[in-house]
């Protein structure tokens, strides 16, 4: 694994609202990315907020991955750029929706009727 000359954050980080059972329990990260996440993911988030300042070449290259990720070339800011995408951009949302007439059902669009028309004595 490459040398990752990043400072480790001053917490450990998680994001209880997009991922509530955490990183690795989404089946989105493996456990080395959730690892990574919770270890450097609060000074990424500091430095992409702008309350840190990046004191060394790779957080600068981070930022600069932030701007452009085609240029991401470590494996944290591949897993930052992973969860960016997983927690901040919208989910696909999936609905059955089939009309009744399709499967032979009745229109529930009638009016109500006391059904005396149905037992009408000839």
């Amino acid at each position: 694994m490459e040398e990752i000359q990043f400072r480790m954050g001053n917490r450990r980080f998680y994001d209880d609202k997009a991922f509530p059972r955490g990183f690795a329990k989404s089946g989105n990260f493996t456990r080395q990315e959730e690892e990574l996440l919770v270890a450097y993911g609060g000074t990424m988030s500091d430095l992409e907020s702008g309350r840190i300042a990046p004191e060394n070449d790779d957080e600068y290259h981070f930022l600069f991955v932030l701007h452009d990720p085609s240029k991401a070339k470590s494996k944290l800011e591949k897993v930052w750029l992973k969860y960016v995408k997983l927690a901040r951009e919208r989910k696909p949302y999936y609905t059955l929706n089939v009309k009744r007439a399709a499967f032979g059902w009745p229109n529930r669009d009638f009016e109500a009727t006391t059904g005396e028309e149905y037992y009408e004595e000839d």
